[in-house]
């Protein structure tokens, strides 16, 4: 029994005879001296001196002189060629993926006899201190002629031979570790002579969605192309009435975000290198390694106006910058909100090789109480009063989704598919800021206590929103409403092969006010502890309905108006209504920050009458209290007087910013420089100062700034050239951000075909 004891591991592999795939007898090899507490035959560079001490010369053990790693070809039938790793000039790496075999070419200092000639290979997980075989951060794996597949064993088999070339096909096991890989090869003779070569560079063995055997294998090369392959995505960010699509590079095949990623799984998230098979374990420590409260992680949240010492999360165009940045210091990038950390696990996850896409629900509730509802507290003004407010309706969150098996949660693998990660730090999950992964099924079907974070995320998408008016410390709360259908709206992602978006809503939850919805949200009230979900539970109150106008659509700069409209289906009755409408700014996580403006209205709706009031609101009344997003709260506060109803309404809004048109001159080809424009108009009635054009795209390892020369006026255009030279063929994307004192967040992307030689369609590519 070898157990943990490697003593003998290096010394027992043998050459072939008889059966295709039988070694011979074992034969015995004496290491020089054992590194890490592993015996090892001698090197190559040793084999002289060590056997001229008794004159005799030296025998015929076979020298691997050469090793060809077949970079392009294991490059492209791994999906792998893009990956700065292996197409660097300077020490490039192999990048490869498990359950799939690559090619490696070994020139020899003679021909190989698999009659007289042994060779095995020694694979040592780059991150180990001690290797161990039983915890599978080492692996030998002798060289034979033919051997069977195995989804959990490493193979090596002679493809062919030429003279002293032999071709030889490796195999990592479905199920080995994912990371850094070093590699040593053994050579022995049936007299016990043994050398042994070490192969300079390491190698990175990624998740391989293309294997049906691998935890993370995803049907279908759209889904592969979209979820692994895709360098750039969009983010949708705004609020319900006008979601806004962002264009993000994820740049997961860029300079050091590979070994960034790697360096996150056990450097940052303390991984154990024998967990970093299983992409469940993966997963859940990279929500925690991204975020920085827990473990010094990627990025350093913040959702206040103040962004001194770092970078506005809205000027964040893409990962590779962030991790770059932190790759070299080692210390969390200033700033980031939801999207941005999603940006980020989204790159790290394509990197290792695990399907991950970007999600963006709008309404998204953050329930601190675990009590499935979210509860707000309102004075007679309308107004919302933060200080009793612990819960928080997001006007959007974002978040991940990656596709992995879950046996962990049954063999019927009926909880597998998409699961739900999230790096913002919101709440605890065993002692740490991290949540997921959550099995999209488990949600859907209300299974709140499946791990992980099935219950918050059940909440997200499924909590009831609940208003109360507040009269004092002494008053008993009054209940205003309750709306049972706000909560987790238009669930959205990137469609896949289309710039679209992709509503996904059904897969979290079934169709609202059905009884199927009803009946699992009143199972995960019953599982739930909190004492106040309880009590919602057994009791049904709601005074009043409303209905809110907002003329929305409105470009930043022009003025807006907030609408209550009013009609009296009395046919008898007048009432007397005593009303309230504001606007307040709102950062995208539902606080509220600074009121825009606030009028009372006094009105008459006469028995079967309508009535509205209307309150508009200017470009300067708004303009200087703008924060992050430029999203508004908008509510009514209406009081029906001599009767004890009250109306409150309120709503979401955001003026929408310009896009940045693109246009290219001529046809993207391979290795030539390729010009273009950005350009779009001052919407505000204000000039523009201090502006700067941020440019990502093919063939750009650092961003390209452009920053702009003097003021630029009210209904102006802005315009900049660009220069950048393809690499690649297929479809590209560049990627296109403004900022200025006065206006940021505006950006733009194109979508268009790199091709190898001039085609015969020349003409300029549209946004897509």
């Amino acid at each position: 029994m070898m157990g943990n004891c490697f003593s003998h591991f290096r010394a027992v592999f043998k050459p072939n005879a008889g059966s295709d795939s039988s070694p011979l007898k074992p034969i015995r090899a004496v290491p020089l001296k054992p590194p890490d507490g592993l015996p090892r035959p001698m090197r190559a560079s040793e084999r002289s001196a060590a056997y001229e001490v008794d004159g005799s010369a030296a025998p015929d053990v076979l020298v691997v002189k050469e090793v060809d790693l077949c970079l392009s070809l294991n490059g492209k039938e791994h999906h792998t060629e893009q990956y700065h790793a292996i197409r660097r000039e300077n020490r490039p790496q192999l990048v490869v993926r498990r359950g799939q075999q690559f090619q490696m070419d070994l020139v020899l200092s003679r021909a190989f006899n698999s009659n007289l000639d042994a060779i095995s290979f020694i694979f040592t997980c780059a991150n180990t201190k001690k290797p161990n075989h039983g915890q599978g951060t080492l692996v030998a794996v002798p060289l034979l002629v033919k051997s069977a597949p195995s989804v959990d064993s490493w193979t090596a088999t002679i493809d062919r031979s030429s003279e002293n070339v032999i071709s030889v096909q490796i195999t990592p096991a479905a199920n080995c570790i994912v990371g850094e890989w070093k590699m040593d090869i053994d050579t022995k003779l049936m007299d016990n002579s043994a050398l042994s070569f070490n192969l300079d560079a390491p190698f990175y063995v990624l998740f391989n969605p293309w294997c049906q055997d691998d935890q993370v294998y995803i049907d279908g090369e759209e889904l592969r192309r979209e979820y692994v392959l895709a360098d750039t995505g969009l983010i949708w960010r705004g609020t319900l009435n006008r979601m806004r699509p962002s264009v993000w590079k994820f740049a997961q095949f860029e300079k050091d975000i590979l070994e960034c990623s790697v360096y996150l799984l056990t450097n940052t998230g303390k991984l154990p290198p024998s967990s970093c098979n299983d992409p469940v374990k993966i997963t859940r420590a990279l929500s925690a390694a991204v975020n920085s409260p827990d473990d010094y992680g990627v990025v350093m949240g913040n959702w206040s106006a103040d962004f001194g010492g770092g970078t506005p999360p809205s000027k964040w165009v893409g990962s590779m910058k962030i991790i770059q940045k932190f790759f070299k210091d080692k210390k969390p990038v200033k700033y980031g909100q939801c999207w941005v950390f999603a940006g980020i696990v989204c790159t790290v996850c394509r990197a290792l090789g695990i399907p991950c896409r970007v999600i963006t629900t709008y309404a998204a509730a953050h329930d601190t109480q675990n009590s499935l509802t979210v509860d707000y507290f309102v004075d007679e003004n309308g107004s919302v009063m933060e200080e009793l407010n612990s819960d928080s309706i997001w006007n959007f969150h974002v978040w991940n989704e990656v596709w992995a098996s879950r046996h962990d949660l049954g063999e019927d693998d009926k909880y597998g598919g998409w699961q739900v990660v999230d790096a913002t730090p919101q709440e605890l999950s065993d002692d740490m800021f991290r949540l997921g992964p959550t099995s999209v099924t488990a949600v859907k079907n209300a299974e709140i206590l499946r791990p992980y974070d099935t219950a918050f995320v059940f909440s997200e998408v499924n909590a009831d929103k609940i208003f109360w008016r507040y009269a004092g410390p002494s008053q008993p709360l009054k209940l205003l409403r309750k709306d049972m259908l706000g909560i987790g709206q238009c669930i959205s992602t990137k469609a896949v092969g289309k710039w679209t978006r992709e509503d996904i809503t059904e897969n979290y939850k079934h169709a609202e006010k059905t009884e199927t919805e009803r009946t699992n949200m009143l199972k995960a009230l019953r599982q739930s502890e909190s004492l106040f979900s309880r009590y919602y539970l057994n009791e049904e109150f709601n005074d009043i309905k409303f209905d809110f106008k907002l003329l929305d659509d409105i470009v930043i700069g022009l003025p807006f108006s907030v609408i209550l409209s009013m009609k009296n289906k009395s046919r008898t009755k007048d009432y007397s209504i005593s009303i309230i409408l504001r606007v307040d700014t709102v950062i995208y996580t539902g606080k509220i920050k600074d009121s825009v403006k606030k009028e009372k209205f006094e009105i008459v709706v006469k028995a079967g009458a309508e009535e509205e009031v209307k309150m508009d609101v200017s470009w300067e009344e708004y303009s200087k209290r703008l924060v992050d997003q430029c999203a508004f709260n908008i509510a009514s506060m209406a009081t029906v007087n001599d009767t004890n109803f009250e109306y409150f309404a309120q709503d979401d809004f955001r003026v929408r910013k310009p896009d940045i048109k693109i246009k290219l001159d001529g046809e993207a080809l391979i290795g030539q420089p390729l010009t273009g424009t950005v350009s779009f108009i001052n919407p505000l009635p204000v000039s523009l100062k201090k502006g700067k054009f941020v440019i990502e795209g093919p063939g750009l390892e650092a961003q390209y700034k452009v920053k702009l020369t003097g003021n630029v006026g009210p209904n102006e255009e802005l315009s900049a050239p660009f220069k950048m030279i393809p690499m690649f063929p297929g479809r590209a994307t560049i990627v296109v951000k403004f900022t200025s004192k006065e206006l940021d967040d505006v950006d733009g992307f194109l979508n268009f075909m790199v091709h190898d030689k001039p085609s015969e369609l020349n003409g300029v590519s549209n946004n897509i």
